[in-house]
């Protein structure tokens, strides 16, 4: 049975028009037909016209299709039929499924296991391998003439000063980011883009700022030595320059795992342009976590899978090469599991940060990993917000009001799912009272 709360349907909106409007369609009386089964759960809506819109989700990964003309995905229509459920789950009777549900269902199987054969099949396709080396070659010489400019252009930095660059503005950043996207090397022009903000920005900016140019450095540094490095540590190095792998690259060469796993966090991450979710996950029996990373273009456009923070499903999941990897994406289909009423995983904080240094140590460009505080309570010190756990021990929390989490949780301490980038811990999510409770910030309450 599905067990989503409302604030976790209102996380999959995309826009919080989408969301007020859901909420008014959340009535029994908007819906003369509704039905569930173990894999999906639909509904037809009565609107203004003389048909109803027919709405379906897969509850698998929360996809959901509707017939009425909207270009958002999940659309009001799907909102409302997921806050229906939420709120009154008796009304939503146990049902066959209609042929307009079923067949559905049957082409995204169909479609999936298209994509897999389709993946599997160039893997297999003959390639010329001398003209697929030429171009690895001429990109590699393209970035090593890059990174090479970098060099020089990060020892002048670090030789002027960096006292000057509060002054300077972004612009001297966005030059460099600009010439290294013209080196094929995205991976670190967004990262030294990141870098703009940081003069001039609290008390230790300077110390902040020489470390990330440290990592630059070791990364530039490693990439003139790649062919030493451990195969594993050369996809990950590659991959943090910007040598991006397609997703059917990684399905027909990448890690199979099958588990049943947990969702125990999410975040969303918008900018004028380009909206990134980052999705974690917790495997039962591998004890291994898992990235789903996921990009949409715009505010109204929807990602592709949706895997609500909270529920659990069993799938197979495929991982990205890379040492001590964690980004993976779901292989064929996944089987919903019943949402757990606690955290599978969960561990002190001093737990965290070995895995922390630990991870390091295989990846140094590692930026950040999740998981579960035990028994667990946000507390303020003077402006501060930290996180302490029952060993008396604290990390403190990325910047914001967390009042609202604190009445939430009465004060008391429970498991709280978190994301750590080394210097602040994200709340994810927590569960209270045995339901998973979002901690993220609630941008569509």
């Amino acid at each position: 049975m599905m067990q989503l709360t409302e604030q976790q349907v209102l996380a999959l909106a995309p826009d919080s028009g989408s969301a007020a409007n859901g909420k008014k369609l959340a009535q029994a009386k908007n819906w003369p037909t509704l039905g569930r089964s173990g894999r999906a759960l639909w509904g037809e809506c009565q609107g203004s016209g003389k048909n109803p819109y027919q709405v379906r989700l897969d509850l698998a990964d929360f996809a959901s299709k509707c017939s009425c003309p909207s270009f958002k995905f999940p659309c009001k229509h799907a909102l409302g039929l997921l806050l229906l459920t939420a709120s009154q789950p008796a009304l939503v009777a146990d049902a066959s499924e209609p042929d307009w549900v079923s067949e559905w269902l049957d082409k995204r199987s169909d479609a999936a296991a298209k994509k897999e054969a389709k993946a599997q099949a160039r893997a297999e396709a003959e390639v010329d391998p001398v003209a697929q080396q030429k171009r690895l070659e001429k990109r590699d010489n393209r970035v090593r003439d890059g990174l090479t400019a970098l060099q020089v252009w990060l020892e002048d930095l670090v030789r002027n000063g960096l006292a000057r660059l509060p002054a300077e503005g972004p612009a001297i950043w966005e030059q460099q980011a600009a010439r290294l996207i013209d080196a094929q090397a995205p991976g670190l022009a967004n990262r030294l883009r990141s870098l703009a903000d940081l003069p001039g920005t609290g008390a230790d900016w300077p110390e902040r700022l020489s470390g990330e140019i440290g990592k630059i450095a070791l990364a530039l540094h490693g990439f003139e030595r790649l062919d030493s490095l451990p195969g594993p540590l050369q996809a990950s190095l590659r991959q943090h320059i910007g040598f991006n792998l397609k997703e059917e690259e990684v399905l027909a060469n990448g890690e199979v795992i099958r588990d049943q796993w947990q969702v125990i966090g999410q975040w969303i991450e918008e900018s004028d342009k380009v909206r990134t979710q980052r999705t974690w996950l917790y495997g039962l029996q591998t004890r291994r976590f898992a990235m789903q990373l996921q990009f949409a273009a715009g505010l109204g456009q929807s990602f592709g899978t949706v895997l609500p923070a909270g529920t659990a499903l069993d799938a197979e999941l495929v991982f990205w090469p890379g040492a001590g990897s964690h980004r993976a994406m779901i292989k064929g289909s996944a089987a919903p599991l019943p949402p757990p009423q606690q955290s599978w995983q969960a561990e002190p904080i001093s737990a965290l940060l070995n895995r922390y240094a630990q991870a390091l140590a295989i990846n140094p460009w590692q930026d950040r990993l999740a998981g579960t505080i035990a028994e667990a309570s946000p507390v303020r010190h003077e402006s501060q917000w930290f996180l302490r756990d029952a060993q008396g021990d604290s990390l403190p929390l990325i910047g914001g009001d967390y009042w609202l989490w604190l009445a939430l949780t009465g004060g008391s301490s429970h498991d709280i799912a978190v994301e750590w980038d080394g210097r602040y811990l994200r709340p994810l999510g927590a569960y209270i009272n045995q339901v998973y409770e979002p901690l993220t910030e609630r941008r569509h309450a």
